[in-house]
């Protein structure tokens, strides 16, 4: 997690008279003004490439290698070079996530809208759900889902795309999240499929689920206090999850069983916070998925595993 060392009124003017030499412009900046990653990028290369060709409105597959479709030599207008200059002092000057500023976020190669109200989305069980990472524990039995902190509504889309039969609710207590999860449930055209719910927790939510997934707020207090302004930027409610960042996770744990049928499965994500997760529920019986972080950012609970940890 980097740290700014220029500020962007001490930095050169972004200037390149071809798409290539803009992007690697843009990424020396990028690396002079240390801003963070980590909102759809993960290095100063990538999300150049993404700043340039967005403001360009060129698509963000372009390649930009020594190929024949490259298009890398195709020049700037010195009009164009200005704007994409602006838009990488804005980046520096609020340190904002780049989806902020392009109000556009890709995940698993599906687009959806994203603002400030809502967190950036990043979930490694939208890749789980594209490679069917936990498909052995779904059935025909799962018709009913439930997308919890859904935040811009990423999950809950995604889901609906791989699995045709399904419903989805996707809740969130935030009323300004689930303004923007309905762009993006109407972009998708998935109305008839997807229930957008306000609501704390679980309270809201009816059930039976046949399976729940939530991205909750993990974040323990500690990791808060480091975060860098890129993720400080987003909503707190989204992230912050108390001094173990178990605040939330043990609510669900406690009262999902009731809203979960028999065969039900919980699939959550807790990133960087599995020790803290096992020390809080050191006897709970769970399957950690592999992600292409590895296996200890998502975890999957039986409804009898819950039900025996936490008796009604």
């Amino acid at each position: 997690m980097s740290t700014p060392s220029h500020p962007a009124s001490s930095l050169p003017p972004l200037t390149g008279p071809t798409v290539g030499a803009l992007v690697h412009a843009g990424e020396q900046l990028l690396l002079a003004s240390g801003v963070g990653f980590g909102h759809g990028t993960t290095n100063a290369r990538d999300e150049a490439a993404w700043l340039v060709l967005w403001r360009l409105g060129l698509p963000l597959d372009s390649p930009l290698d020594d190929g024949p479709e490259s298009i890398a030599n195709q020049p700037v207008a010195p009009a164009q070079q200005a704007l994409t200059a602006t838009l990488f002092e804005e980046r520096i000057r609020t340190r904002k996530p780049a989806a902020y500023l392009t109000r556009e976020a890709w995940l698993q190669g599906v687009s959806f809208y994203v603002d400030e109200r809502a967190i950036v989305p990043r979930s490694f069980i939208a890749e789980l759900i594209v490679d069917g990472g936990f498909d052995d524990f779904l059935g025909e039995h799962t018709q009913q889902v439930l997308d919890l902190c859904t935040g811009n509504g990423s999950l809950a889309v995604l889901a609906a795309m791989a699995w045709p039969e399904i419903h989805i609710d996707a809740a969130d207590i935030s009323e300004d999240a689930l303004a923007v999860a309905r762009i993006n449930v109407d972009r998708h055209g998935l109305q008839d499929r997807i229930r957008l719910m306000h609501s704390d927790g679980l309270a809201a939510c009816p059930g039976p689920y046949d399976l729940i997934l939530c991205n909750p707020p993990y974040v323990n207090a500690q990791s808060m206090a480091q975060l860098p302004p890129e993720y400080r930027a987003e909503p707190t409610l989204a992230l912050a999850g108390g001094s173990d960042g178990m605040d939330f996770i043990r609510r669900l744990l406690r009262e999902a069983p009731a809203v979960m049928s028999e065969d039900a499965v919980l699939v959550l994500e807790i990133g960087n916070e599995r020790a803290h997760f096992e020390a809080a529920f050191p006897q709970l019986p769970v399957f950690w998925l592999d992600t292409s972080a590895g296996c200890d950012q998502v975890l999957l609970i039986e409804r009898a595993a819950l039900s025996r940890f936490f008796p009604s």
